[in-house]
């Protein structure tokens, strides 16, 4: 499909306009979808359009602001642009743009953070309002109306189901390829009309490849040619090796006792450096014939599938750099058969991750000596991006692996802490913890030795002998010996590292 050629539907290439006049179909006030996911598949040109017509309304007095809804994080030119401008009022359900953060952080932006599998029912239950307006991206529309999805797909289901009016950018950078890779299930429904969803093995294909939309509420067509924001990972430093080979390990030690298959059961892989360490890990090491059931598909795995490792992998989008994406769109016809992107509804649905018995791995802030985990705020206050689809797979895994480095800041801070300054997981959904220092299994442990546990694994050296001294106070003074702390004390390493000391 050429760039000339991505609108066959002759109803809707009669609303074919330019972003701006798209833009100003959009109105102060209102709730409005986008697409996009991890920096794939977002809008690429209405965004800007009305980061420009909001900034003119602000200086002209009027105050214009919107309530902003997508899959996860987006890019600079859809968040950052609205944020420059002051033109976001509500944001949800997760994020990663610094304009954003400081505008959240400052008290200038709300910031709703949810699971991200509870995003679409909560849509659909009314629990967040009324959706005015979806802005989706797709790579084609078909002669009869159905859409090509893009590099990912998120929400954009419930977007194009729920809006009122529905705003389509058609972008011809995306490889035409892409047709078939999707798998849209329409079968959901709200309680008490629920139905299980069909789904029993991670490469199953339960949908159809394409996304619906009442061609009556699409409002307007843009045509863009434009790439996503492709994510740059540094190569795996000596700290991201060491926690991959802690997690190696641990995984052969569960094979040879019985408590994972050979080929283990369906990985989960959290975004960042460390994650991509972890796959670099497993592409190396003794596995065959892997499978993933994730969100997103970083190049650490594109590699395990080019290798052969993985032999197939279902996400909801693509997290690439430019190196990755090229290799991936040169033999897109291959990968095709072997990649499914799913809705993030599915992709992380609680039902289908206790089924499959995934194995989740994520990154953390912060975790305490008796295993509650901060994922997302900095010194309990301060949001950093958000809970992600973390809290759907830790809940609910085979296997719930948190992991980070020991210390942060130059060594200034220890990631573990006598208790976590904000708390995402609790110890409950927390199973094994691992740091370059070492790997805790807290499997079957209570809370007293838990913390010997992590303390002796995972904490630095030099914060170990405080973190012991700690305990063993808490230990002989706190008032209760189930999970024992000094209340006077917990968050003094915070709040020295606020003063600018040390922990």
């Amino acid at each position: 499909m050429s760039k000339e050629n991505r609108i066959h539907c002759a109803a809707l290439r009669s609303k074919v306009m330019s972003a701006t006049e798209a833009a100003s179909l959009i109105q102060s006030g209102m709730n409005v979808g986008m697409s996009g996911f991890t920096g794939s598949g977002y809008p690429k040109a209405v965004p800007s359009a009305l980061a420009k017509h909001i900034m003119d309304a602000n200086l002209n007095g009027k105050r214009f602001k919107i309530g902003v809804w997508t899959g996860a994080s987006t890019a600079p030119e859809l968040d950052g642009a609205l944020a420059m401008v002051d033109g976001i009022e509500m944001r949800l359900p997760y994020q990663s743009d610094p304009t954003c953060r400081k505008r959240i952080n400052a008290g200038e932006m709300e910031y709703i953070d949810i699971h991200l599998s509870h995003v679409a029912q909560f849509v659909w239950f009314g629990f967040l309002g009324k959706l005015d307006v979806a802005v989706v991206e797709v790579a084609g529309i078909l002669e009869d109306g159905r859409l090509i999805p893009s590099s990912s797909i998120g929400n954009n289901k419930t977007w194009l189901d729920q809006a009122d009016k529905v705003i389509l950018e058609v972008n011809s950078w995306q490889s035409a390829q892409l047709e078939g890779m999707h798998d849209i299930w329409y079968g959901t429904q709200l309680p008490p009309n629920r139905q299980p969803i069909p789904l029993v093995r991670s490469s199953d294909r339960i949908g159809e490849p394409y996304l619906r939309c009442d061609p009556e509420k699409v409002i307007a067509v843009v045509e863009t040619h434009a790439p996503d924001r492709n994510s740059a990972f540094s190569p795996p430093d000596e700290s991201s090796k060491r926690i991959a080979g802690h997690i190696l390990e641990f995984l052969q030690y569960e094979v040879k006792k019985g408590r994972l298959p050979r080929e283990l059961l369906p990985l989960q892989s959290g975004v960042g450096n460390i994650a991509n360490a972890v796959m670099a890990g497993l592409n190396e090491g003794p596995f065959e014939n892997l499978t993933a059931y994730t969100e997103v598909l970083q190049d650490g795995m594109l590699e395990m599938l080019k290798s052969g490792k993985l032999a197939s992998a279902s996400a909801t989008a693509f997290s690439l750099s430019n190196g990755a994406l090229a290799e991936l769109n040169a033999d897109l016809a291959r990968y095709r058969e072997r990649i499914i992107l799913r809705p993030q509804e599915i992709s992380n649905h609680p039902e289908v991750i206790r089924r499959l018995g995934v194995i989740a791995m994520n990154g953390m802030i912060e975790a305490d000596i008796y295993g509650n985990v901060n994922s997302t705020h900095v010194m309990g206050s301060k949001i950093m991006n958000g809970i992600g689809g973390s809290g759907d797979f830790a809940r609910n895994a085979y296997l719930s692996i948190f992991m980070t480095p020991s210390q942060a800041k130059g060594g200034a801070i220890s990631c573990i802490v006598p208790m976590a300054s904000h708390v995402d997981h609790t110890e409950h959904d927390v199973q094994v913890l691992v740091t370059e220092q070492g790997l805790a299994d807290l499997r079957g442990l209570s809370p007293k030795q838990r913390a010997k546990a992590i303390i002796e694994n995972c904490a630095h050296p030099n914060f170990r002998p405080a973190l012991a001294d700690y305990y063993k106070r808490a230990l002989e003074f706190s008032p209760g010996k189930q999970t024992p702390h000094l209340l006077e004390e917990v968050f003094g390493w915070h709040l020295r590292a606020l003063r600018g000391e040390r922990m």
